[in-house]
């Protein structure tokens, strides 16, 4: 779920909505005049509050609405803002790398649309004791499923100087990263560190003072680095986008919303792969089992109105692309 995503209520909406809806509808279209008989399929595969959810169950009445989080709570909130939707709504606990299998346990052949809004949801940020924010002071763990996996807490006061550095540095994109992972090593050694704050002061104090005054919160990059890491979110995204686009027939379509430039990278690439034309170079013709799988919908990532970053503050990193299947796999 995105970090655009609020709970229920007034002012209160998902990042982008309108344009994920007006992106979207096409393949609800097509699902109803390809198989007539069948309801089409859309998969929510970062539920988060159900606000795109409940936007798409109310735009198409016909539609059937699978809907993934690996948070509980995220599932339990949803639960009850989609209860008037009957049994048009599966809600299931998976990561959204498990799409395939997922529609295969509920004996569906396809889904008709997909979404992502990837990153952290509001609850997640506002909610004290899961420990993301370094706003406010909580215990270190940044688990999106708290089921499972490791903490913050057990990756700075556990991994070798050399792994914390190489995760602040490739997923935090951090300038400072050899000397922030060596202020860890030294402050845990005297007492392991187990909350936010301490955290967030122990990044602030090792970067330099001219760099502090710009760019925002200097630990942002930290709390980002270690969140990635401890829910594996690039990897499951590298596993998730194909496979859920190997779910979509000829006129599916999937959007993406991320929120830092590695998830989006990833996906520009991702995309660009399925819409290039693999006949080998040194051929005269291009071969028709090589041409595209896809067309890209979006020129480029499209960005949130000014409108609408003003209003949702969240949204301002938001970056959306977009793509249609144009042709089966062989």
């Amino acid at each position: 779920m995105g970090v655009g995503e609020h709970a229920s209520g007034p002012g209160h909406v998902p990042v982008m909505l309108g344009r994920v809806l007006e992106l979207l509808a096409p393949a609800v279209a097509a699902a109803a005049t390809r198989d007539p008989g069948r309801d089409p399929v859309y998969v929510d595969a970062t539920l988060g509050m159900g606000g795109h959810a409940e936007a798409m169950l109310t735009a198409h009445p016909s539609l059937r609405l699978v809907g993934l989080d690996r948070d509980t709570t995220a599932l339990e909130r949803s639960a009850r803002r989609l209860a008037p939707f009957g049994d048009r709504v599966r809600l299931e606990h998976a990561v959204y790398d498990e799409i395939p299998s997922v529609l295969r346990r509920l004996g569906l052949p396809a889904a008709d649309a997909v979404l992502f809004d990837l990153g952290v949801s509001s609850p997640q940020l506002d909610e004290a004791d899961r420990g993301f924010a370094y706003s406010y002071d909580a215990p270190l763990d940044m688990r999106m499923d708290r089921t499972q996996g490791p903490t913050a807490a057990e990756v700075v006061n556990g991994y070798p100087p050399a792994a914390l550095a190489r995760i602040l540095r490739e997923y935090g994109e951090e300038r400072f990263a050899q000397r922030i992972a060596s202020a860890i090593v030294r402050e845990r050694e005297r007492e392991p560190l187990e909350s936010t704050r301490r955290l967030a002061d122990l990044v602030r104090a090792s970067i330099p003072a001219a760099t502090r005054r710009t760019g925002g919160n200097p630990a942002k990059r930290t709390f980002q680095a270690l969140r990635i890491e401890v829910n594996g979110e690039l990897d499951v995204w590298r596993r998730a986008l194909p496979a859920a686009l190997g779910v979509l027939p000829v006129g599916g379509r999937a959007a993406v919303l991320s929120y830092h430039s590695l998830e989006d990278r990833v996906t520009k690439q991702v995309l660009a792969a399925e819409a290039a034309d693999s006949t080998p170079p040194d051929l005269p013709v291009p071969l028709p089992e090589h041409e595209p799988r896809f067309r890209l919908l979006t020129r480029g990532a499209e960005l949130p109105s000014d409108e609408e970053t003003t209003t949702n503050p969240r949204a301002g990193s938001a970056r959306l692309r977009a793509a249609e299947r144009v042709r089966e796999a062989t």
